[in-house]
Formats: C-alpha cells, structure tokens, sequence
C-alpha cells in the first residue's frame, strides 16, 4: 500500500489513495501506522477517497485516530488532504471541496516552495455549534438547547484528576469552562501560564469525563494579546498533539464569544501557529496554516502484527 506521510504544524498522519488502495479495516490500519516504535509514527490515519457525489465534492476525508475511533475533522488534516489530492491529480479545483463528516468544506489552496506544490491552504471551517446536547455534553443544570460559555466549574471538579495539588493556582487557572464543536467536541479553558499545565494529567481525566458522552477535545489558553494566543492541546484518541485546527477555530470562537480576544486571531501551538478568523454568528471560521509533506512510501500489510501480541 502507497502512503504519504504528512502535516500540519507537527499534527502528523498517514495518508492513503482509497481509490488505488482500498482500505478494509481501518481502525485496525490506524492502530498499525500511528505507533511510533512498530509503526510509521503518527496521530492517526487519513484515508482520501472518491466523494459520495461527484457533483458535491471533489474528495472525500475520512480520519481516524490513533487509537483507531474515527473523527469527524481535522483541521490540519483537511489542509493536507488538499494538498495530497491536488498534488496527486487527484481534484484541481480551487477551492477543492472536500466531503467530511462534517459536510463539504471548501479548501482555498496555494503553491509555493523549490517545487511549486500546495504549501498553504485556508480552510472554511463551518459555523461553529453551540448547543449543549450538539457538543454533545450532559452539564448538570444546564439546557440542552442551551450553550455552554465560561460556564463556572467548582472547586472539587479536578480532585480526580490525579494532578499534583495547587496546579490550578500555580498555571493560573480561570474555573471556567467554554464548549464549542467544530464538527467535534471542545473544551475551552483560560490560564495565565500555559506551559505549567500538567498536561498528561487533566487532559485525559477532561477527555474522559462523564459530561462528555463522545469524550472531548481539551486546549488550555493563554491570551497574548488582543489578537494572539498560545495553547496547548490533548486531543480526544491520541493525547497531546502538536497542533489542532478545529481546537484552534474553537479558541478563536470562545475568545471572541467570551470578549477575552478577537478576530482576526493568531494561535501559537507547540508546533507553530495558525491564523482565525470569526465574525461571529453563523459566519464560519477561516483557518489559515500550513500542509507539509514529509514522505512517500510503501506499506507491507503482510507485516502488520497480530494486535495485542
């Protein structure tokens, strides 16, 4: 099997023709290559294949993560899938339309670099969800029609965590919490010193909190200025990542929503940043970053370990 591995700003996944490579099992697949000792080593599986409608959609994404349970976007994902399908001849069209599930979003793609391939695309990311029961989440006391904006959590909330006693007061953390999907779930929460975020520890208790029936994705934020934050993210099915464009869009919304930022944004993530824009409503979120191929290779599927060996 042909692959390509790819990125945007370090979020990293193995991408698969569909049509010349059919793919039967991919959670199973995804499980292989993202594992980064007996694998190719990424956050997951991308396989591009043929749209539902040709007349919709010029490609269709569908991604899994690294634990094998498959998404409903990515947007450093959807970036490259541009960048591998018009690289490959594989749609032309400006901006491609690709087929997720979360609808067909619109690419605006450009060439750059030594060789004149995709260096760069602006994804429109959609309108961004808001309600509860749409995230989804079960908020005691809250609506289900209702949102969920700097929504307060009390003081016992991360006992469970497993993290280190006093993280809250020493990263600074502000107890209140925004949900947002992207097409997926986010968790939104502001502190004054990202990196003093036990990361390894909350993100994963947040990931897996009984409010969150479909898990959660969890960025921390740390406000720059106006117009410029730094973040970090744990992503739902594959742990802390580099970066994450839908996380990011959401940051953008829950800043402009809750006042703390506003649009046009600048989001610093561990792998580099990514430029938002919101005018908030039902417009959509732009997203701009980058979409780097790293390499192309061949896949032996007949060297797949056994799972669980």
């Amino acid at each position: 099997m042909r692959f390509a591995k790819m990125h945007g700003l370090g979020n990293d996944y193995v991408y698969v023709d569909g049509a010349s490579h059919p793919v039967e099992d991919a959670p199973a697949l995804a499980r292989w290559v993202s594992d980064r000792n007996f694998g190719i080593g990424s956050d997951g599986l991308i396989v591009v294949d043929p749209p539902s409608d040709p007349a919709a959609a010029d490609v269709r994404m569908r991604m899994f993560n690294a634990d094998g349970s498959e998404g409903m976007m990515c947007g450093n994902g959807v970036r490259c899938v541009a960048k591998f399908a018009v690289d490959r001849g594989l749609g032309e069209r400006n901006p491609l339309r690709v087929e997720t599930r979360r609808g067909v979003l619109g690419v605006h793609w450009t060439r750059g670099g030594h060789d004149g391939t995709v260096c760069t695309a602006t994804v429109e990311m959609g309108e961004p969800i808001l309600a509860c029961a749409r995230i989804p989440a079960l908020i005691p006391g809250v609506a289900p029609a209702n949102a969920v904006v700097d929504h307060a959590l009390d003081g016992g909330f991360w006992k469970a965590s497993g993290a280190q006693s006093g993280w809250e007061e020493r990263c600074g953390l502000d107890p209140r919490m925004t949900l947002i999907s992207m097409g997926n779930p986010h968790a939104v929460l502001w502190v004054s010193d990202v990196s003093a975020v036990p990361l390894e520890a909350v993100g994963p208790f947040m990931e897996r909190h009984a409010w969150f029936p479909e898990r959660i994705n969890v960025h921390f934020v740390q406000v720059l200025g106006p117009r410029e934050v730094r973040m970090r993210t744990w992503e739902r099915g594959s742990g802390a990542t580099k970066a994450c464009g839908t996380g990011a869009s959401a940051v953008c919304v829950a800043g402009v929503l809750t006042g703390r930022t506003g649009s046009p944004l600048r989001a610093h993530l561990p792998g580099g940043p990514l430029d938002l824009e919101w005018e908030g409503g039902a417009n959509t979120v732009r997203m701009t970053g980058p979409a780097v191929e790293v390499f192309e290779g061949d896949l032996d599927l007949g060297a797949r370990p056994a799972e669980g060996a």
